[in-house]
Order: C-alpha cells, then structure tokens, then sequence
C-alpha cells in the first residue's frame, strides 16, 4: 500500500475513532464527523459593537469560544500562525491571512504557495517545531490534533480547535477566523462564495427526483449519516445508500448490493488505476449494482471532498453535478 493510501486509510480509523469520542490522533484533516443537521456554530465569538463605517474592521479584544469550550481573546490580530491541519491552512490563505502562516502540516499542499512553508510534523504534530517558530496562534481541529492541543496549551501557546460539522458550520469558522485575523472583507467574500452555491445547488435539484448513491471515499470505507460529506449528497439531491449507520465505517458488500444504488462516487486517490474502482469491480455481485451496469461511476476530487474548508463549495458542485448532471451546471 502506497504511503497516501496508507495515510488516508489511517486518516479514516482515526476519524471513526474521533466519532465515537476516541480524540487521541494527530493527522491529516481527511474529515470531521459529526451531526449534519446540526445548526450550531463550531465557534463562538464575541465581537463589540461597532459604527457600519468600521464593519471591515475587527474591533480588539476580540473573544472566540472554540470547540473544545476554551475561551480565547485576542488584544489584535495574530502576526505568525500554524496550521496543523490541510483544511485549516486553506481558510487562512482563503481569507488573506497567507503571509501570516508560518508553517503548516506536511499534507496542506493548497494553495501551492503552502508548500513553501516550514512543516510541523504529518500524521503526529512535531511539538517542539511548533513551538520554535513562536507562534501567536496555532489553527487545529479539535478531534485529528486533540493531543497536540492539550500539549501546546500546556506550553501557554495559543490554539485555536475547531469541529465544524456541516456545511454552514463550515463557513461560520471561516467568518471567525476572518475576524480574529482582521480579514474581514475577504472572510466575507469566501463565505458569500459557498452560500451562493449552496443556494444554486438547492434551487437546481429541489424538484429532481432523489438519487440513491453510494460513496467510497477509502478503499473498503464509506460514509454515514451525522458527517459532511451525507449532507453533501443530500443537498446536492441524493439519498445515501450508507445513511442507516453513522460516522464513517468499513463498507458491508451485501448491504451496498441490497441497497442497488443508482450512482456510485469515490476520490481521485492520484492512482491508476484507482483501487477504489479495482475494489469494486472486483466484489462478488457488485457487477449486478445498477450504477456498475450502467456505468454511473463518478470520481471526485479527494481534497475538495475531505476537508472542511472553502473549496467545500467545489466539492458541492462535483456531487451535484453527478448526480443531476442536466440541471447542475
């Protein structure tokens, strides 16, 4: 097994296990699961009062509650962060704040300008890497860097551990993160962006029929109810044929049959042939499902798809377009 196969394939155990309350692991952001018909913000911020002249402007001290319940004030807008997770890097240069990143997790390879930046350790945050760059913030998720963390708040560093768990959610932290680095106007266009698609997802599919749909996103793994990526199908006008279990789950090959899904979707995994499709066609009865037989087998991008950051409103469109390829354009 390659060493991306292997990483994405640990990035999923280990999402399960954050699921299930397990938050022990440091790793790449591949998902964040959660209830998707949840509502709540993944952060709360406080912010004064202030003259619709000064609206661009963040107004310091600035108060943030994140999702581990710690409540964080900035006296101004944070001169060096961290990243330690791919979705986080991509909110930061999103919202103007990339000259602020002074190092990011090995897997954050968007934009390319996050390539240059220092690395802070892959599927285990280097602690004292971290730390030597003396950072007035470090962004993290609050289940795949739980350890690190506890362990930068131990050494007085700021840290600031988001879970968005939906796609609103995942704009609200956008917004946040915009106000506590003073990216205001640019946090607002972002958000803008991913509410306009949403609106056009939904206008477009809201009298198609639903489509029934099965979702690999690791070889031998698919996707349950209370995560991202089901509402993802949902909104873009399928139904999951994985939503009877929750979180993300080693797939029972019987069940998928029984269940004949009309569409099937899995990651580009940068792998040909991808082993997600060697996997299918290599199933007893799968070749009797009916998106096998009519050939309605669709790869997404595996970064749009897996992080919880602004190109969630690409990884909209790619679903929405396979599934009502005539009505989303």
């Amino acid at each position: 097994m390659s060493k991306l196969m292997l990483a994405m394939l640990m990035s999923a155990i280990l999402v399960f296990m954050a699921a299930c309350g397990a938050n022990k692991a440091n790793t790449n952001d591949a998902g964040n699961t959660g209830n998707a018909g949840a509502s709540a913000s993944p952060v709360q911020s406080e912010q004064p009062a202030e003259s619709p002249a000064a609206a661009a402007e963040t107004v310091y001290p600035f108060k943030v509650t994140d999702a581990t319940g710690t409540e964080l004030t900035f006296e101004k807008a944070p001169a060096k962060v961290v990243s330690l997770a791919p979705s986080e890097t991509e909110v930061l240069y999103a919202v103007g704040a990339g000259e602020e990143v002074a190092g990011v997790d090995s897997y954050s390879n968007y934009p390319e300008e996050a390539a240059s930046k220092p690395k802070v350790g892959d599927m285990t945050t280097n602690i004292e890497a971290v730390a030597a760059l003396n950072p007035d913030l470090v962004v993290a998720s609050s289940s795949m860097n739980a350890d690190a963390v506890e362990q930068l708040r131990k050494l007085n560093i700021t840290v600031l551990a988001t879970d968005p768990k939906t796609y609103d959610e995942t704009i609200a932290k956008i917004e946040t993160i915009g106000k506590i680095m003073n990216k205001n106007t640019e946090a607002a266009q972002v958000a803008t962006h991913m509410r306009d698609v949403k609106q056009q997802v939904t206008d477009a599919v809201k009298d198609a029929p639903k489509k029934l749909v099965y979702l690999e996103f690791s070889p031998g793994w698919t996707v349950g109810s209370g995560t991202f990526l089901d509402e993802l199908l949902t909104i873009a006008g399928g139904t999951n044929v994985g939503a009877s279990q929750a979180g993300w789950y080693e797939v029972s090959a019987e069940e998928v049959v029984k269940q004949n899904p009309e569409i099937i979707l899995y990651p580009d995994l940068g792998e040909d042939p991808n082993p997600i499709v060697t996997g299918i066609n290599s199933r007893p009865g799968w070749d009797a499902i009916d998106a096998v037989k009519n050939k309605q087998m669709f790869e997404v991008g595996n970064d749009e798809t897996s992080r919880v950051g602004p190109r969630l409103a690409d990884a909209l469109l790619q679903v929405a377009k396979a599934l009502h390829p005539d009505l989303v354009k």
